[in-house]
C-alpha cells in the first residue's frame, strides 16, 4: 500500500482558532498511530500556513506544498479541521478544488448554507423541516429595527444572532425589549446579516450523520445538558469551569422520538448535500416537537466532543473512519 499523505488543515482566526487546534492534535494522534500515513499538521493564522515550527509554506499548483527551503512535499488529501471561518463557510473548500486537491468533508455550497443560520433556515422551511420561528434583519436601519421590535412584541423571549458565526458568538438572550436594538447592534459587529430567533423550551439533542462503508449512517441522539438558567455559549461549552455535561445516552426519551430524529437527520444530510461528516443539533420540546436547531459541517474533535463519542457508541472507530472519508475523498472528489 503506498503511503498516503494528508494535510490537516486547522486554525483559522475565527473565535473558535484553539478549539480548531485540540480536534486537529486528537485526529493527528488517530493517524499517525495508523501505518502507512503520513500527516502534515497546518496552522491557518493571520493569512499564513504554518507549520508547527512556524515556518511558512505554500501551495504549488501541483498539489504539493512549498516548504521555506524551496522543497516541496506531495499532498493526496486534506483535512480541513476548521471550525467556523473558512473552514466552514466554504471558502477553504473552494480554495482546495481551485487548486484541485481532494478534502474531506462537506463540498463548499453545503458549507456555506449550513454555516449561514438565513440560509440554513430557508432551505429548513423550502424542505418543511420544522425549525424555530425567526426573523430576518440585513441592515441595522428604522426599517429593520422596526420589525425587530414587532418579532420581540409577539414573542417576548427571544435569541439575537449573528447570521454566519460558529459557538454561539454574537449571540444574546433577549427577554427586555429595553437592550433589544443594543444587542442587535452588537450582532451586526459579528455578521452582515442577524438573524432572531423565538426561545424554545426544550431539551437539546445531537446527532452524529456520517458516511462510513458506502452508508449514510445516523446515531442515536446524544445530549447536551446545560445547567439551568444557564446560557450555551462558547464559555459555557469550552470553559473548565463550565457545569454542562453531555451524553450518548440521553435518559427518558422515547424510542419513536428517537426514530425520528434520525430519520430527520438523514433527510437533512441528504436534502443539505452534506458529505462525510456532521452533526445535526436538534431542540425536544415538552410537547415532543422535534425542532432542528443547527447544522455543524464539521463539528468539534476534541476527545470529548460529541461526534466521536456517538460514532463510538454506535459500534464504530475512529480510525477506520477517518481513513474510508479520506480514501473516498480521493475516489470521489
Amino acid at each position: 500500500m503506498n503511503n498516503l499523505n494528508v494535510l490537516l488543515l486547522c486554525g483559522g482566526d475565527s473565535s473558535e482558532h484553539q478549539i480548531s487546534i485540540i480536534s486537529a492534535n486528537y485526529l493527528k494522534s488517530l493517524l499517525d498511530a495508523t501505518d502507512n500515513v503520513n500527516v502534515t499538521k497546518v496552522v491557518m493564522h493571520e493569512s499564513k500556513f504554518l507549520l508547527e515550527d512556524d515556518s511558512e509554506i505554500n501551495f504549488n499548483n501541483k498539489k504539493e506544498i512549498v516548504l521555506k527551503d524551496g522543497s516541496t512535499k506531495k499532498i493526496d488529501v486534506v483535512i480541513p479541521c476548521i471550525h467556523g471561518f473558512p473552514g466552514e463557510t466554504g471558502d477553504i473548500q473552494a480554495f482546495l478544488e481551485i487548486l484541485d486537491i481532494p478534502y474531506v468533508g462537506c463540498k463548499k455550497e453545503a458549507s456555506l448554507n449550513c454555516f449561514n443560520k438565513v440560509t440554513t433556515k430557508l432551505y429548513l422551511d423550502a424542505f418543511n423541516i420544522k425549525n424555530s420561528p425567526f426573523c430576518i434583519l440585513t441592515k441595522f436601519d428604522d426599517v429593520n429595527k422596526e420589525k425587530a421590535l414587532n418579532f420581540f412584541s409577539l414573542h417576548q423571549d427571544i435569541y439575537v444572532k449573528a447570521a454566519s458565526q460558529g459557538s454561539s458568538v454574537g449571540c444574546y438572550h433577549v427577554k427586555d425589549k429595553d437592550i433589544l436594538l443594543d444587542n442587535i447592534k452588537d450582532a451586526f459587529n459579528y455578521s452582515d446579516e442577524v438573524i432572531l430567533e423565538k426561545t424554545i423550551v426544550h431539551r437539546e439533542l445531537e446527532v452524529a450523520t456520517y458516511e462510513f462503508n458506502g452508508d449514510i449512517v445516523v446515531t442515536n441522539p446524544g445530549e447536551v445538558i446545560i445547567p439551568e438558567n444557564a446560557f450555551y455559549s462558547y464559555e459555557e461549552k469550552y470553559s473548565k469551569t463550565s457545569g454542562t455535561v453531555t451524553t450518548t445516552d440521553p435518559k427518558n426519551l422515547d424510542n419513536e422520538i428517537k426514530e425520528k430524529i434520525k430519520e430527520i437527520a438523514r433527510e437533512v444530510f441528504v436534502k443539505m448535500k452534506l458529505r462525510h461528516i456532521s452533526r445535526v443539533d436538534f431542540f425536544l420540546t415538552p410537547e415532543n416537537e422535534i425542532i432542528v436547531n443547527e447544522i455543524n459541517t464539521f463539528p468539534g474533535m476534541t476527545p470529548i466532543s460529541l461526534f466521536p463519542q456517538l460514532l463510538t457508541a454506535n459500534g464504530h472507530n475512529m480510525t477506520e473512519f477517518l481513513l474510508y472519508i479520506l480514501n473516498d475523498a480521493i475516489n470521489n472528489k
